[in-house]
């Protein structure tokens, strides 16, 4: 399983409608093959900001590369279009090593 994490920086006055936006793009996400669920994070604000991570767990890694590939520049152009300069995004991928359970 690979985690696709986008980390979120959202101005507090666009954050209710970008909350809003955001349910939808990820049932969106949740469409592409190999996407299997996602979950979203709140952190402590900080510096007049929302903090928000998102994670996408994905089946596998050529999945994930034809998401970037084919769909990545559209869904992200989504969100600037929208709210423009007001949120900023960082990515990484988090590949899995171990599972532990109680």
């Amino acid at each position: 399983m690979i985690i696709y994490e986008v980390n979120l920086f959202v101005d507090n006055e666009i954050a209710e409608e970008m909350a809003v936006w955001l349910r939808t793009h990820l049932r969106e996400m949740l469409a592409f093959d190999g996407f299997v669920e996602a979950r979203w994070y709140q952190l402590d604000p900080a510096d007049g900001k929302q903090r928000w991570v998102c994670h996408y767990y994905v089946e596998r890694m050529s999945q994930l590369q034809d998401y970037f590939d084919q769909h990545a520049a559209a869904m992200r152009a989504e969100g600037v279009k929208r709210f423009g300069s007001t949120f900023s995004a960082n990515r990484r991928i988090l590949y899995e090593r171990e599972v532990m359970k109680a």
